[in-house]
């Protein structure tokens, strides 16, 4: 549990239960007296978060504040749902520069790219000395805008690295926020730009490897992320033809568990389906158009792949906190499996703490079923957490 490291560790965490009479009072007990850069907060939908926001001005020390609303929380207990996860950034540590982007339908691809240089040119002189840096977002995962917006940000950011996001309602689907100070969001972002003296690793990953089984898309809506037709059949009975299902039976594990790929630079990335429309059309996490090839992949064993994963990322030393962006289509596959306590597991073990998404950020991709972060290592000297 996060207790039994707290005394020696770099960055806080605290987790609220949703019925808490009062979960910021909770959280900041949790998080410690600070001072933060930042404090974020992972929120289940089933917390009123109009009235959450609506307590934050002057808490947490006066630090600023960001979150979003979840798909699922990852906490002390691993896969966790209904409450807060906080997790502060200690200002002897970080130094932290937000920008919210409180409309994605009127983004300004060149305004961003201007106002990110010179932001990153501004805190790398306030804290030269300090080497390590990562860029955090989170958007809403109902914009349909996380393509376009992730291209843009990777283009201002330059080298570097970028991990975020894409907020949740659960398996709803309906609503999904970004939170800012006060300010609850939608169609909206919020990028928090990170130095620090502490060695960071940004990392995505999956344990899905491709099959020889492809399939054309040959109708799609791609403003809306809809596919009508694959090989010029209904998207859903094709799809299900090529799984040998009744259409009937396609859910939410069955596109856990059967995810399509496609190949980009040298690299397969998910393009996962959310779900099927009442046509019959699929309807997709992230960008898709007429004429994309996709690949069906299959899964590896998802616990023995992420303890070698994270075993990796000890490989040089103990991580202090792991901050993950997971795919809720991860959530689903080790639901359907009943693998969800051995992955919540190798989770408390490795001292992850995020939220399950719609979707990833990763450098200059929206991707899907990753699991995208960064592991924060304690500075040269801190003692303890590195132990």
């Amino acid at each position: 549990m996060w207790g039994e490291f707290a005394a020696f560790s770099v960055v806080a965490r605290g987790h609220a239960r949703g019925g808490e009479a009062h979960p910021i009072r909770v959280l900041e007990q949790a998080l410690g007296a600070g001072p933060f850069a930042v404090v974020m907060l992972f929120i289940s939908p089933e917390v009123d978060m109009a009235r959450l926001a609506g307590r934050m001005e002057g808490r947490f020390g006066g630090a600023p504040v960001i979150g979003c609303s979840t798909a699922g929380e990852i906490s002390a207990a691993g896969y966790d749902e209904g409450g807060i996860v906080a997790v502060g950034l200690p200002a002897a540590h970080f130094a932290v520069d937000l920008l919210p982007l409180p409309d994605l339908s009127a983004l300004s691809r060149e305004g961003l790219i201007g106002e990110l240089i010179r932001r990153r040119q501004g805190l790398a002189r306030g804290r030269g000395g300090w080497a390590g840096e990562f860029a955090f977002v989170l958007v809403d995962g109902l914009s349909v805008r996380e393509d376009e917006l992730a291209s843009a940000l990777a283009s201002g950011l330059g080298p570097v690295p970028l991990f975020g996001g894409s907020a949740g309602d659960g398996t709803r689907f309906r609503q999904t926020f970004v939170l800012h100070g006060g300010a609850v969001m939608r169609n909206a972002a919020v990028l928090a730009l990170v130095r620090t003296a502490c060695r960071v690793r940004v990392f995505s990953l999956d344990h899905l490897v491709p099959t020889t089984r492809r399939m054309v898309v040959t109708g799609a809506d791609p403003a809306r992320r809809i596919v009508r037709t694959i090989n010029a059949e209904p998207a859903a009975q094709e799809y299900a033809r090529l799984l040998g299902k009744d259409p009937a039976q396609l859910t939410t594990f069955t596109f856990a568990a059967h995810p399509v790929v496609v190949r980009i630079g040298g690299r397969h990335h998910v393009r996962a389906i959310q779900q099927v429309a009442e046509n019959g059309d699929l309807v997709f996490f992230s960008a898709i158009d007429e004429g994309v090839v996709l690949t069906l992949a299959e899964p590896q064993d998802m616990v023995a792949h992420l303890e070698r994963e994270m075993a990796a990322l000890s490989a040089e030393g103990r991580p202090d906190a792991i901050i993950a962006c997971d795919c809720i289509l991860r959530r689903m596959e080790a639901m359907e499996k009943q693998r969800v306590g051995a992955v919540s597991a190798i989770l408390r073990d490795s001292r992850v703490v995020g939220f399950s998404t719609y979707g990833e950020q990763w450098n200059s991709m929206h991707v899907n079923q990753t699991m995208t972060g960064v592991a924060i290592y304690p500075p040269e000297g801190f003692g303890g957490a590195g132990e």
